[in-house]
């Protein structure tokens, strides 16, 4: 009887994929990447005292849970009120829901 009632129970849904990267070049050109490296490294002194600003560059952003379509790759971006650290994606809704800026 158990048997039976655990083959009645629904589905899950299937797990969704984050990739930590969209196979897209960083940077079209030498010029184009130093700005991006120029930029980002400016970000992070800048706020280096902070240790509540993230700072990245080229890393994917997901803004909505449960959709892995949505995403883009800043050059560089700032998050306020997010601790520093390494990261494979920015996955909003685990950042307290705090988008980039």
């Amino acid at each position: 009887m158990v048997q039976q009632l655990e083959k009645l129970k629904t589905p899950q849904a299937p797990e969704i994929i984050y990739p930590d990267s969209d196979g897209q070049p960083m940077a079209d050109n030498t010029t184009q990447w130093s700005l991006i490296v120029t930029i980002k490294e400016s970000l992070e002194f800048l706020f280096a005292a902070n240790a509540d600003v993230f700072v990245a560059g080229d890393l994917l952003w997901y803004p909505v849970e449960g959709n892995n379509k949505i995403r883009m790759a800043p050059d560089a971006m700032v998050v306020f009120g997010r601790p520093k650290g390494d990261r494979g994606s920015y996955k909003q809704w685990e950042e307290d829901n705090i988008p980039p800026r």
